[in-house]
């Protein structure tokens, strides 16, 4: 019998993520060709606001981003908007409010800002562009003019992924971590896995530690198992987050078929 102790677990590295958002970047399918058929149509929009609502890893921020570098539009987080700063975003004109579903509002200065860009885009100098995950009725708000003009200004939505879009969207998170896996690994991810951005997002995020701290390939095995602890880890937390997957013993096939 051997003395040796195990091999310790390597100890995976935190190499940064090449997340694009670039246009020729941007994967179109059914659930989002509205959206950026929209966007793309900039200044010819039916309002200067426009709202952009999708559930969360949609592809909203990377929408976003598109337009803001095609318009020179600021982004800005919807905490943000305060009566110090609404002056300012006011004056220049073409904007992006993030996540004004979320987090802290002011509400008087968001109806302010909100006013004071359809005044100046009617003539044709500004735009709004407001992400959010809901409808405004869903929001909370408690003022209800602002309330009322969200709820008036179009919307154009994205959606979960239909096959093919879900496919090209783990191809291209792989390409992202510079992570080579064949074929039929995105395959039989797509078969059995949520069908969302950001569980694709999650998901992949956790195939490469594990792959990493394991020093293993990511075959179609490993990463059947890892979705399989991934999935049920998440059912006994209430969220499967990233990093929470622990994959004991050897893949049975190391092969990728």
């Amino acid at each position: 019998m051997s003395d040796m102790p195990p091999a310790p677990r390597q100890l995976p590295l935190e190499w940064p993520v090449d997340t694009r958002f670039e246009a020729e970047d941007f994967l179109v399918g059914p659930s989002n060709e509205q959206a950026f058929a929209m966007l793309a149509n900039w200044p010819d929009w039916p309002d200067p606001l426009l709202r952009l609502v999708g559930p969360e890893g949609a592809g909203k921020t990377h929408l976003a981003t598109i337009w803001a570098t095609r318009s020179g539009a600021r982004i800005v987080p919807v905490d943000m908007v305060t009566a110090d700063t609404v002056e300012e975003l006011a004056a220049h004109g073409v904007i992006v409010i993030e996540d004004a579903d979320t987090g802290t509002r002011d509400e008087h200065a968001l109806f302010h800002l909100v006013n004071a860009v359809r005044r100046k885009g009617l003539s044709g100098g500004a735009s709004m562009l407001v992400t959010a995950r809901t409808a405004p009725e869903d929001w909370g708000l408690a003022t209800p003019d602002l309330l009322s003009r969200m709820r008036l200004s179009p919307f154009v939505a994205t959606g979960a992924p239909d096959d093919a879009l879900l496919r090209a969207v783990l191809v291209k998170l792989f390409t992202d971590r510079q992570l080579a896996v064949d074929i039929s690994v995105v395959e039989a991810l797509a078969r059995r896995m949520e069908r969302s951005f950001a569980a694709a997002r999650a998901l992949v995020a956790v195939l490469d530690r594990e792959s990493l701290s394991d020093g293993r390939r990511i075959t179609r095995s490993f990463a059947l198992a890892v979705l399989d602890r991934w999935e049920a880890a998440g059912e006994e937390t209430g969220a499967a987050e990233p990093g929470a997957v622990e994959i004991l013993g050897q893949d049975a096939d190391e092969s990728p078929t």
